[in-house]
């Protein structure tokens, strides 16, 4: 039995040790998760595609239930282009880890709408992750590495 628990507990520590939160020019992420502030309260998906070594481009969008901007029904949606800069090697994190500052310009409700951001990434494993990202909107949730 000592064995068996022994073998599990190498397997999971060595899928910690191969995580990679950010592997530059090619990487894609998809992220889900909850908006806790900003625009509203509601559900968030984002794409990031790595273009370079440090910066991603993508696009997201935002479905919000309650909390609307300006209490405007209207403000119920924000569908954005995103653009990150990841600080992975500029801070020589861990290749877990991933901090990226970003933008979000986009179209919020019948509006103009923009957004900034620090997120931070965490991977437990080469494909699951959690993330957040705070500034003037809020989320936070799981991120996929594909």
């Amino acid at each position: 039995m000592k064995k068996l628990v022994l073998v599990f507990a190498m397997f999971f520590l060595g899928q910690f040790t191969f995580a990679q939160a950010w592997e530059g020019k090619g990487d894609q992420k998809v992220q889900i998760g909850l908006n806790g502030w900003g625009n509203g309260t509601g559900l968030t998906a984002t794409y990031d595609y790595g273009v370079s070594k440090m910066v991603s481009v993508g696009a997201g969008a935002n479905f919000y239930f309650s909390g609307y901007k300006d209490d405007n029904k209207d403000n119920n949606f924000f569908v954005f282009g995103r653009l990150n800069v990841h600080l992975q090697d500029a801070l020589s994190l861990p290749s877990q880890w991933d901090v990226y500052p970003g933008l979000d310009l986009g179209v919020l409700g019948n509006t103009f709408g923009l957004g900034a951001h620090l997120g931070v990434r965490y991977f437990f494993n080469n494909n699951v992750g959690a993330f957040l990202e705070a500034g003037n909107n809020g989320s936070i949730g799981v991120s996929f590495n594909f």
